[in-house]
This record gives C-alpha cells, sequence and structure tokens, in this order.
C-alpha cells in the first residue's frame, strides 16, 4: 500500500511515466422494440425487454497527472490482449520513455509472461525491460486510480443499451477524446501519513 501512495507523491517525469490499468467487463445489449422518442412533457422511453448479443472487455489506462487516457474494447480478457495493448502503449503513446510505472491489479493475465504469450522472446524481452510493474495489494483495488476514471466512463458513457463492439468502440472513443481534449485530472490526495492514521488496524503491532 505504502508502495503505492509514495508513488503518487513523486514528482511528474516525463522519463517515467506513471499509468494505472484496470479493466472492466461490459454486456452488449440490443433493443428488441423502438424506443419511444423524447416529446414534450415526458422523457424517451425504453421497453424492458432486451436482447443479449454477448459480452466484450474494456481495458483503461490513464494517466492521471497528465489527464490523459486511453480505452482498448476487446472481445476477450486473455493474456494476449492484455499485452497488445501493453505494446500500443510503449511504443505509439509512450515511444521516447526510459520505463512506463504501470499500476494494476494482481490478475493473472496482468503478468510480464503474457508478453511472451503474445510474442516473440526478443521482442517479449524489449518490452518488459520498459515496464516497471507496481501491484495493488490484495482487497487494495482501490489504490488503483485506474478504478476512479472507470466509475466516471461508467456513469457518462456505459449507462445505455450498448449493442455490439462497434457500438462499444464510437462511444468509448468519443468520451475518451473529450476527456483528453478537456485535460481533466485524476486526483488522489490520500497519503502514506493519512493511511498510517486512518488505517492503523491493517499495521502490525510493535511492541
Amino acid at each position: 500500500m505504502e508502495d503505492l501512495l509514495e508513488l503518487y507523491q513523486l514528482p511528474y517525469d516525463p522519463r517515467r511515466p506513471l499509468v494505472c490499468m484496470d479493466e472492466l467487463c461490459k454486456q452488449l445489449i440490443a433493443e428488441t422494440r423502438i424506443p419511444w422518442p423524447v416529446r414534450e412533457g415526458s422523457p424517451a422511453r425504453y421497453d424492458y425487454e432486451y436482447e443479449c448479443k454477448g459480452v466484450c472487455n474494456l481495458f483503461l489506462f490513464v494517466e492521471p497527472r497528465r489527464g490523459w487516457r486511453k480505452v482498448f474494447v476487446r472481445d476477450r480478457r486473455t493474456q494476449v490482449d492484455w499485452a497488445r495493448c501493453v505494446r500500443v502503449l510503449l511504443q505509439e503513446v509512450y515511444p521516447e520513455a526510459l520505463c512506463v510505472r504501470l499500476v494494476q491489479d494482481n490478475l493473472n493475465t496482468h503478468t510480464i509472461a503474457s508478453l511472451y504469450e503474445a510474442f516473440r522472446p526478443a521482442e517479449a524481452r524489449r518490452l518488459a525491460r520498459r515496464l516497471e510493474i507496481h501491484y495493488t495489494p490484495k482487497h487494495g483495488s482501490w489504490l488503483n486510480m485506474a478504478e476512479i476514471e472507470l466509475r466516471v466512463l461508467g456513469r457518462q458513457c456505459l449507462n445505455r443499451r450498448i449493442e455490439d463492439l462497434e457500438a462499444m468502440r464510437r462511444q468509448v472513443a468519443a468520451w475518451e477524446e473529450d476527456r483528453n481534449e478537456r485535460g481533466i485530472e485524476v486526483q488522489r490526495r490520500f497519503t502514506t501519513a493519512d493511511a498510517r492514521i486512518k488505517l492503523r488496524r491493517l499495521y502490525p503491532s510493535v511492541q
């Protein structure tokens, strides 16, 4: 826990950007009847029936200090999917960075081994050298600032019926572009000093 809290307090370093990553599984839902449009004096109306069109996975990366985020919409959440997102991050978003400090939870797909699952050993090793992974502790995923951004995405973009991958990609891309243009930062004011007071029950008792 303190590792992440101290990491968040470090000064901004464009050569070693701090990026938080989290993912979300989202059901794809199609309408079975045409919704009634908005009319004067009444809101739009939707039938309670719907058709499930499967699920997709959203990988969200956010650089809190810069106010930048990128969401990848995939039809699965495998090791290869995660690895391909990370390659885009390293090669296209931060090609000049010495390393990317990546904060994420400890899922079995979020590992260096996934790079070797997706790419040839030489390329996997080249990518791995530029990753500095910081895992959130068990039951401590709330420390990941990407969770904050995922909640915003859920409220502003995903709180509706979206029926297929292409529609999901369009909706998410529009949300992402708007947030990035406005440079909306993600801030966390909880510090190590705060943790030692408010969460002192989690620390061992030393006599």
